[in-house]
């Protein structure tokens, strides 16, 4: 018996959808809002710590809050998202998230805008797989598909650099308050256009959900991303870490027991178990550590070490974000729909590797030319063709019933890998500049060699992972190239 349900016959109505070009439009918008805020405020950072007189200890919480609270609630979200209609999570996602934004600018204190990202990732993760689904209901026809898909690619990989650009420029012209205040326009022309053009499509039937499912998953993330978050300050090695570890593990392990008995389970194990969809959501987890691992160590490396300001540091990764738009929306999108899916995702695999590998060159005196640009343009290439096509899959042959919680599951595996990678090549840096400056004898230079031996170590690691991955997928996925004409998955429309 097979683990997914074929496509259902396609109303006319739906493939023919007059404004979905134009609904994309307003969905992508909503969604770089969401890809922004995981980089724009890094930038802010230093400037919202001095102006809200908070510790180095506990400026982390910043990040923190809104990471724990957007990856442990994503699953349900995307489930709210089926049952009670998309574009309604959609536009109570767009909503909530410029609300807690415009309360983050106007923080009176460190712990109103801790409350402030918290309450932004929550609705994040109502927003995140609402969109992703519609565009998966959205767009049926093979081609619009690939064409969709590689846009929504583009600002998934791409939409970070972005961010760090905004932010720099933001903050040196303007305020730290204003990477959060930006949200509130976006979503203003995100949700007034998303709820003119929009079809709303839900789960048909009342509303049931998986109470010992929701609590089970959502601890067990939280539990894991609170663990990466502590490996920074703590270490891998302590019994904090550990025992969140612990904990989590469990969680998860009996989430999926509890799935596997339900009559309404939250996450259905069909949704995991099919080749396809479980090396897209494998492919997005593990490319999101080195993706993020770019982010972290060569905006430390030209800010710290050759003293960039914010803007130029934000400029400087445009070359990686036009890498990512040519690889993403005009090769892979004309691709998707005439290879297999491996096709694209493994070559781009392999070449963000080699961009890693190269940038694992970095030494404290190496010019922006020699490693910086090199590296970007090969990892911005390798993941415009490793998003695109993964984005695509993760929905693929999925029932109209589940395409949020399909759309929720890349979305998790995405978030969770950023943590995880962030946390470990963070941890693997700082242990190798210490163990580099026990081992040195000082000297004017020592320091940043020092830390730039520690990028270098954070490199070379996510590019053996990344690297693991390509393998991986190679393995797993055995899907053919889409026929011509064909739709993956059916909406069903109402309203």
């Amino acid at each position: 018996m097979e683990l997914t349900r074929r496509a259902a016959p396609v109303e006319p109505a739906a493939t023919t959808h007059s404004r979905r070009w134009l609904a994309l439009a307003f969905i992508a918008l909503a969604q770089l809002m969401v890809v922004l805020d995981v980089t724009i405020v890094n930038i802010a950072l230093p400037s919202a710590q001095r102006a809200l007189g908070a510790s180095d200890a506990d400026r982390q919480w910043v990040i923190t809050a809104y990471t724990l609270a957007f990856g442990s609630l994503l699953l349900l979200g995307g489930r709210i998202a089926d049952y009670t209609g998309r574009k309604r999570t959609f536009l109570i996602g767009v909503i909530g998230f410029a609300a807690a934004s415009a309360l983050g600018g106007a923080a009176a204190n460190f712990g109103m805008l801790l409350v402030a990202r918290a309450v932004q990732g929550g609705f994040g993760a109502l927003l995140a797989p609402s969109a992703l689904s519609l565009l998966a209901v959205t767009f049926t026809d093979t081609r619009d598909r690939a064409k969709a898909f590689g846009i929504y690619g583009a600002i998934a990989a791409g939409g970070g650099a972005v961010g760090l650009l905004l932010g720099g420029l933001l903050t040196q012209y303007l305020d730290w308050r204003w990477c959060l205040y930006v949200n509130v326009p976006i979503a203003l022309v995100a949700g007034l256009g998303a709820s003119a053009v929009l079809r709303d499509s839900r789960r048909p039937g009342r509303p049931r959900f998986d109470i010992p499912g929701v609590a089970l998953v959502t601890a067990g993330l939280f539990a894991v991303v609170y663990a990466c978050s502590q490996a920074e300050p703590d270490g891998w090695a302590s019994a904090t870490v550990i025992g969140w570890f612990i904990a989590g593990g469990v969680l998860l392990a009996a989430f999926v027991a509890v799935e596997a008995r339900v009559a309404q389970p939250l996450l259905p194990l069909r949704i995991v178990l099919d080749r396809t969809r479980a090396s897209a959501y494998l492919a997005v987890a593990l490319v999101s550590v080195g993706m993020f691992g770019v982010f972290l160590f060569f905006t430390y490396q030209m800010q710290i070490v050759m003293g960039y300001s914010p803007v130029l540091t934000g400029v400087a990764f445009l070359p990686m974000t036009a890498a990512v738009l040519v690889s993403a929306g005009g090769i892979a999108s004309r691709l998707i729909a005439h290879v297999p899916p491996r096709a694209l995702i493994v070559p781009g695999l392999v070449i963000v590797a080699g961009g890693l590998f190269w940038a694992s060159r970095l030494s404290a005196g190496s010019s922006y030319t020699e490693v910086i640009l090199p590296a970007e343009l090969l990892i911005g290439f390798g993941m415009g063709w490793v998003m695109a096509p993964s984005m695509n899959y993760a929905t693929y042959r999925v029932a109209p019933d589940d395409a949020g919680i399909a759309s929720a599951t890349v979305n998790t595996g995405q978030q969770v890998g950023a943590s995880v990678g962030t946390a470990l090549l963070n941890t693997i840096a700082a242990s190798a500049t210490a163990a580099y400056l026990a081992s040195h004898a000082p000297t004017r230079t020592l320091h940043a060699d020092a830390l730039v031996h520690g990028f270098a170590q954070g490199f070379t690691v996510a590019a053996v992972i990344v690297g693991t991955a390509a393998v991986l997928v190679a393995a797993l996925m055995n899907t053919p190239r889409p026929a011509p004409g064909t739709v993956e998955a059916a909406p069903a429309f109402s309203g």
